[in-house]
């Protein structure tokens, strides 16, 4: 098995003026000041906000991604924020096709897979996401829609870097709602969705492309996630957006 370096990602949503985005990163550079971070650490400001997390992640070991680009690099997208643009203004990531995304403004399995392709053709990270709703997994479906997601993200891809690379599963019932998937249930999915990735893309993609788990990660329960085999760290949402429980889960992520 390769040897997957951790990623706590931090999607603050619609949190956090440019002026809010520089207090929190001047603390969270002054707290890890003090010890040498095991995992990588990215950060996913507004888009008003990432020309000062840019600024104010410079010279660090934080990354910054934006929340979503559009599929196209330039034209007639009112509102829309392209590929070349963020990666520009100093973005190593970008977040697709997060449950949000899907869920209130109608982006589907298609679009996903355009805006994955965008972000690779500017030299962005996907953080590409899936998952299923409660309704999906109660009915029985978990696998079926995760399965579906991921062959429409990455089926149409043509060798891309596994380094460069990484798949985010997010049970849309364990977002923002309190309830997480247990480390056995999480674990299941992941180990699912690795096998299934080295069917599409080859076992040395599944091998080595890190796949994290984002539905109310949290200090207290970051470590016997990130112990089970297949998980690779977190999207992190409500406890990215204060200091003291992002760097909670920073140093749980051993």
């Amino acid at each position: 098995m390769a040897n997957r370096t951790s990623i706590i990602a931090g999607n603050w949503k619609m949190h956090k003026t440019s002026s809010e985005t520089r207090s929190f990163l001047e603390a969270l550079k002054s707290a890890i000041a003090d010890f040498e971070p095991n995992c990588e650490i990215v950060v996913a400001p507004p888009f008003t906000s990432i020309a000062t997390a840019v600024a104010e992640t410079d010279g660090t070991r934080i990354r910054v991604a934006a929340q979503n680009l559009h599929w196209e690099d330039r034209g007639a997208f009112t509102g829309e924020v392209s590929g070349p643009m963020v990666k520009e203004i100093g973005c190593s990531h970008v977040i697709i096709g997060h449950s949000e995304r899907r869920q209130y403004f109608g982006e589907t399995d298609e679009s996903v897979n355009r805006k994955i392709q965008a972000a690779m053709r500017s030299g962005l990270v996907p953080i590409f996401c899936l998952g299923e709703t409660l309704e999906e997994r109660e009915a029985g479906k978990t696998f079926d829609v995760v399965k579906r997601q991921l062959i429409e993200g990455i089926g149409k891809i043509e060798s891309p870097d596994p380094d460069r690379f990484v798949i985010a599963y997010e049970p849309v019932w364990a977002i923002g709602t309190g309830k997480t998937a247990t480390p056995q249930q999480a674990q299941e999915v992941h180990e699912f969705l690795r096998t299934e990735s080295a069917k599409i893309l080859g076992q040395d993609f599944s091998d080595r492309t890190r796949i994290l788990y984002g539905g109310s990660v949290k200090p207290d329960n970051t470590r016997s996630l990130l112990n089970q085999p297949d998980i690779d760290g977190g999207l992190v949402g409500g406890a990215s957006l204060t200091v003291q429980d992002f760097l909670g889960i920073i140093k749980e992520a051993i």
